[in-house]
């Protein structure tokens, strides 16, 4: 008979347990989802107040002490998640989602080029800054990178109507036509799908914004209708680029340009060849003078054994006079004060990994001028 009590003792104590567990689990994901939604819909003020302690002295450039491992969280594999389930953190974590869009960035769509190769993350944390529903993107990814890095690239650009991969992928070769190549496919596909994009901007999938969405469309509106493609007349050292032919060289352990001893013809229509910046910002109907013009179709053909023909492509079918340099760098937190100073509209080139929390002080930056300027009445679209 006690034997019979204390079992009926136990069996109530373990199902008591079994409802308060079954209570406190189902609490803990309300208040979860609870919490997700609100982040959709507003920054977070104790996130920004985090990343203010630690960014702020490094744009102000103060020496701040960081532990030495210290980094952002560590890359995540394709099948940690669903893809449902990655769309739906992903879509919580846009710069749009957390700032008001206004009326004139809506009223002045744009297109993106953006080719890529490595490093997914850090191309991630770009994506989520630049991405807008009503803009177009076009991402070229190396034909060469692992399997992986194209899967979780396949996965991000499955969340988005209005995000596309280029029809063809072409093997990039630093310094060979190859790089260009995968700008004009871009264009090729954004001109075949033209929405009512203002302009195209190319970018890498290791650049990140200086200026948030709206101040971009407002320097950009500051052209009126003109691109951007700056140059200058060949300096010396750059005049052998086009001097003589160049060929790409690709195998399954490397790829590289070589200079051979055959000179070049002339350029096409007795043309003037400018060097620039590989980076630029068309307008649409510039676009579709650079894919059937026969000058530039010529012009582009030339160019195929050149040295790294997309830093003259541009500039000299726009001829726009400005400063060239050339530079690579991957920025570190030493670099943020500088940064934040710039007045362009975007900066390259970073890792995710390597120099943390770069990017993130960045972020936080943008996020905090966006939110800023959310609470300032707007220009008139126009």
């Amino acid at each position: 008979m006690q034997m019979t009590r204390m079992l009926q003792i136990g069996f109530l104590t373990m199902l008591l347990f079994m409802v308060l567990s079954f209570y406190w689990f189902n609490q803990i994901q309300f208040r979860w989802r609870s919490d997700k939604s609100k982040r959709r819909g507003r920054l977070s003020q104790r996130e920004l107040s985090n990343w203010e302690s630690v960014c702020e002295p490094f744009f102000k450039g103060e020496k701040v002490f960081l532990w030495k491992e210290q980094s952002s969280a560590a890359p995540r594999s394709s099948d940690a998640a669903e893809t449902e389930d990655y769309c739906n953190n992903l879509e919580g974590l846009l710069h749009y989602s957390q700032i008001p869009l206004t009326a004139e960035e809506i009223n002045f769509p744009l297109a993106f080029v953006m080719t890529v190769h490595k490093e997914f993350e850090t191309f991630e944390s770009l994506f989520k800054a630049i991405y807008r529903p009503h803009n177009l993107y076009c991402i070229h990814v190396d034909e060469k990178s692992p399997a992986q890095f194209q899967l979780n690239l396949q996965r991000l650009q499955s969340c988005f109507s209005n995000v596309f991969l280029a029809t063809r992928m072409e093997p990039i070769i630093y310094g060979g036509m190859s790089r260009l190549e995968a700008d004009i496919r871009c264009l090729t596909d954004l001109q075949r799908l033209r929405t009512n994009w203002k302009y195209v901007l190319n970018l890498c999938g290791q650049d990140y914004p200086l200026k948030t969405n709206l101040e971009i469309i407002r320097h950009l509106k500051a052209f009126k209708g003109r691109n951007i493609t700056p140059g200058v007349l060949p300096p010396n050292h750059a005049k052998v680029r086009t001097k003589f032919v160049y060929k790409q060289v690709l195998s399954a352990s490397q790829s590289y340009v070589v200079r051979t001893k055959k000179q070049k013809s002339p350029p096409p229509h007795n043309i003037t060849i400018y060097f620039g910046s590989a980076y630029y910002a068309l307008t649409a109907e510039f676009v579709e003078f650079l894919l059937k013009d026969k000058r530039a179709l010529d012009l582009l053909d030339w160019s195929k054994d050149t040295y790294s023909p997309d830093e003259h492509f541009w500039v000299t079918l726009n001829r726009i006079p400005g400063h060239y340099i050339r530079n690579i760098c991957i920025y570190g937190i030493g670099d943020l004060k500088w940064l934040d100073k710039m007045n362009c509209l975007f900066a390259n080139k970073f890792e995710l990994h390597s120099y943390p929390p770069t990017v993130q002080c960045l972020e936080y930056r943008i996020l905090k001028q966006a939110w800023n300027q959310s609470t300032i009445t707007p220009q008139s679209a126009s």
